[in-house]
């Protein structure tokens, strides 16, 4: 975790990179003193309307007085940031404080030639976060009427703003906190950039490969033959300073001596060249590169990545890579092959992202096999800049593409990503390949953080954003192939249509596994009476069972019969097409040129009933999951956040690095207080009259307890004795239980008021450093916490989720009535677990939190233990600001 900066220290987590309007890429930092001569240079390019609307009048140059007012700032109570292209200042945003605390006047001055590219809005939004840590709760500017482009920053940002005119100018206020409105107009500026630059590299109108080679089989000679045979769109250029003529074409011996603007630049030249050549590009006004130099694991490499990725985006560039395999995009207008595949595949609607070049190249090729038509392709390498989510934000967009397949190593932005595949998913579909230890260590050449969250929780995070997880690229494919080319299923229940009993058994038996009913079976199909008896026979059939309101998909799975032309019958069931859904499995055909996996036309063919059925079950997943209202996120009235921040503040007071102060019983109510929450009252003891005194004043019948974190929820081993009615009773219970207990040391206990008889959760909360804020929830016991039993969340959490995450757990089904018993306030335990995801969500302070137990009743849920430990927070990998992740340093 991040140390507290201290007041007037630089602050270095204000530092972002950030993608404009036009897709191209700056840096926003906090201004130096050292900026003086740079701002300078700004001011005095300036037009004279433009320096006019920013100072109300003319002046040619800032004195110094000005200029050292401007540049040396507290980043307390004056904060200016800059945005920086290379070793210039394209824009400045500042805000002072006033002589109430809370509130600051703010102010922009964006370069001439950079106007229009979103400039204002992004300082805004910079600002607003800064202002939020320095304790600003309302920003105000003086803006002269005709400024109409200031206004409109102001208008369109999503707050709450009040204008008023006076004195010749136009005061505008607004509070700062994130409002619903503001939160949804910063996330579509930023996917209409991030999609904007990804299209700059996808679809470029030039492209030029930078250590191309004529040594055959060399990767240079690879990749600009596999560009000029794809047949792209616009002119190529070979960059070799060794050669005069390659591919037939002349040679230039850097990208300086192209007279023509170059969009795209593919990179292959050895890692000590790479820092030179991308100075090159960014000089020569390249929007991205390709580049497929590898080798980055050591220290010096890593550290050539980072200076790669640092010139590209202070320069306006995209990275994608180092070592990756390139990218490519089928459409016809484009025809871009990039990359190291051998050849351009064949169009289709499945977009894919990968990382690691070996898993890119398994992707391709297995696609290949299928005749899994693709419609753009991107394997991002080291994944150093260009990721999986700017991906999902060009495919988000383009009509080419209706389902989205990934396969993931490693997170860079899980909120991030979490984010947008939510709102990608009610679109298109978004499949993703994963291993279960993904998150708890890096790939090589990967620079990301790991994850200390339970093994679930990706997992979780992924369905609650509407993903359909899979474990290999086989099962990706699979899905792919079924989603692109068939429609969505109405629900779970499927046909079968085969020649086998045995079969449709084998069938039922799969379908059984994966929650498919089978609501009707057709096996007595005879393909041996000739072909085209058999075909009609086939066609016939599938008519009536697709024409059932009981059948949601058909699955046909046929055996070799006598006469039986695999791709006679495969061509018959392509032609048919229903309304619904259909998957068809060619058991035992050995034909070499037999459907047996892949894409028949539009029909999606398996190896086997297993393959097929699997595909079916996620596409059924996700169209529930479409169907569902994800709800909203509930509000709650009396929540005081400020009170809550405040406390945090004093409780961390003195803690450095990641050090953790775990919160007395009264801090913890008085935090919990803040967010509605209560704790069941208690107090500890050393003396039977101390437990007496106690018990009288919270009331019989009361419950004794080891304050042990060990033994306090452990009535199996006497850590608790209940339903303490008398004075008495309490004296002889105390006596007895220390007894009982001595083997185990000195333990304290407490005494505390009873709760109704229910059933035992816990309920917990991290701080995650690669997840950011995470809530768990399970039942109480050894067995469950053995057998993983929890559901995993990250906030914010919607009334929807909070439905699933109470019935997730096996064992969940205790709450609703088990074996006779009475149902418990499932919907008490939903707004319990709301609350801590709202303060989990809002206090990142809140390092861990852990309720064990909490007792829900038939009426309510009771906190009997809170354990809260708080730290200096991590920078959350996605917060109110557009940034894009920082190179490593």
């Amino acid at each position: 975790m991040a140390s507290p900066r201290q007041p007037g220290a630089y602050p270095t987590q204000w530092e972002a990179d950030v993608v404009l309007r036009d897709g191209s890429t700056a840096h926003v930092r906090p201004i130096r003193p050292t900026d003086a001569d740079a701002t300078q240079r700004m001011h005095t390019a300036q037009s004279e309307r433009s320096i006019y609307l920013r100072y109300f009048t003319y002046k040619s140059e800032l004195t110094p007085s000005e200029l050292k007012r401007f540049t040396q700032v507290d980043h307390q109570d004056r904060v200016a940031l800059v945005i920086m292209r290379g070793e210039d200042i394209i824009a400045i945003g500042r805000f002072d404080r006033l002589s109430n605390p809370v509130e600051a006047e703010v102010a922009f001055n964006v370069r001439d030639s950079y106007q229009g590219k979103g400039l204002g809005s992004i300082l805004l939004e910079h600002l607003t976060a800064a202002g939020r840590e320095v304790g600003i709760e309302r920003f105000s500017a003086e803006v002269l009427p005709e400024n109409r482009q200031m206004l409109t920053v102001f208008s369109e940002a999503g707050y709450d703003v009040s204008r008023r005119f006076e004195d010749g100018v136009v005061m505008v206020e607004f509070n700062i906190d994130p409002t619903e409105r503001s939160v949804a107009v910063m996330e579509s500026r930023e996917h209409r950039a991030e999609a904007r630059s990804l299209a700059e590299l996808l679809r470029p109108r030039s492209v030029a490969v930078i250590g191309a080679s004529r040594t055959w089989g060399t990767i240079g000679h690879e990749l600009l033959d596999h560009v000029t045979d794809a047949g792209f769109a616009g002119p190529i250029y070979a960059v070799n300073p060794n050669a005069l003529e390659l591919g037939g074409g002349p040679a230039y011996g850097s990208i300086a001596e192209i007279k023509h603007p170059v969009d795209l630049a593919v990179v292959a030249v050895p890692q000590d060249q790479l820092i030179t050549v991308a100075q090159e590009c960014a000089r020569a006004g390249v929007k991205g590169l390709v580049v497929v130099t590898a080798g980055f694991k050591d220290a010096d490499s890593l550290a050539t990545q980072r200076e790669l990725v640092r010139v590209a985006r202070a320069n306006g560039m995209r990275v994608i890579g180092p070592a990756s395999l390139g990218a490519l995009n089928t459409d016809p207008e484009v025809a871009l092959n990039a990359s190291m595949a051998a050849a351009l595949p064949r169009a289709g609607r499945v977009g894919l992202f990968s990382q690691s070049a070996a898993l890119g190249s398994m992707l391709h090729a297995v696609a290949r096999r299928r005749s899994l038509g693709l419609s753009a392709s991107v394997n991002a390498g080291n994944r150093a800049d260009v990721s999986g989510n700017d991906l999902m934000q060009y495919f988000e967009d383009d009509e080419a593409t209706t389902v989205v397949g990934m396969y993931l190593e490693s997170f860079g932005n899980p909120r991030k990503f979490s984010r947008i595949a939510r709102r990608l998913s009610r679109s298109k579909p978004v499949i993703v390949a994963k291993s279960d230890v993904m998150g708890l260590r890096v790939p090589p050449g990967h620079e990301a953080r790991t994850t200390q969250a339970p093994l679930g929780a990706v997992d979780a995070m992924l369905r609650q954003s509407g993903v359909v997880r899979v474990g290999t690229q086989e099962e990706l494919m699979d899905v792919a192939q079924l989603l692109a080319a068939q429609p969505l299923p109405g629900g779970p229940r499927v046909a079968i249509l085969t020649n086998s009993g045995a079969l449709a058994a084998v069938a039922a038996d799969h379908a059984a596994s994966r929650k498919l009913s089978v609501t009707v079976t057709v096996d007595e199909l005879n393909l041996s009476s000739g072909q085209s008896v058999a075909v009609r026979a086939l066609r016939e059939q599938l008519a009536l069972l697709a024409a059932r309101p009981d059948v949601d998909a058909v699955v046909v799975a046929l055996l070799p019969a006598v006469g039986a032309d695999p791709r006679a019958l495969a061509s018959a069931l392509d032609a048919a097409g229903t309304s619904k859904p259909m998957v068809a499995c060619f058991a035992g055909f050995t034909e070499e040129d037999a459907p047996v996996a892949g894409l028949f036309g539009t029909l999606p063919c398996y190896p086997n009933m297993a393959a097929a059925l699997n595909a079916l079950r996620h596409a059924v997943t996700y169209q529930q999951w479409l169907g569902r209202d994800p709800g909203e996120v509930p509000e709650f009235e009396g929540v005081d956040r400020d009170g809550a921040h405040g406390l945090l503040t004093e409780y961390t007071q003195g803690l450095s690095g990641a050090q953790l102060r775990s919160l007395s019983d009264e801090e913890s109510e008085r935090l919990l207080g803040c967010y509605g929450i209560k704790v069941q009252r208690s107090a500890p003891f050393t003396t039977e009259d101390e437990a007496a005194t106690a018990a009288a004043e919270l009331g019989y019948p009361v419950a004794l307890k080891a304050q042990d974190e060990n033994l306090r929820h452990r009535l199996d081993l006497g850590g608790v004795r209940l339903n303490i009615t008398d004075e008495d009773s309490l004296r002889r219970d105390v006596r007895a239980m220390k007894e009982l207990l001595r083997p185990y040391g000195e333990v304290t206990l407490e005494v505390q008021a009873m709760a109704p008889a229910g059933q035992g959760c816990v309920v917990r909360a991290i701080e995650d450093p690669l997840m950011g804020p995470l809530v768990s929830f399970g039942l109480a016991g050894d067995a469950v916490t053995l057998l993983d039993d929890w559901a995993h969340a990250t906030p914010p959490l919607t009334s929807g989720v909070l439905h699933d995450m109470v019935r997730e757990p096996r064992t969940s089904r205790k709450l609703f009535g088990h074996q006779g018993l009475p149902a418990l306030d499932a919907a008490a335990l939903e707004e319990l677990l709301a609350r801590v995801g709202q303060l989990k969500d809002e206090q990142p302070s809140v390092a861990f939190l852990e309720f064990n137990p909490v007792l829900v009743a038939a009426q309510g849920v009771y906190v009997l233990y809170a354990d809260i430990r708080v730290g200096n927070p991590a920078q959350r990998t996605d917060s109110a600001r557009r940034a894009m992740t920082l190179p490593q340093r």
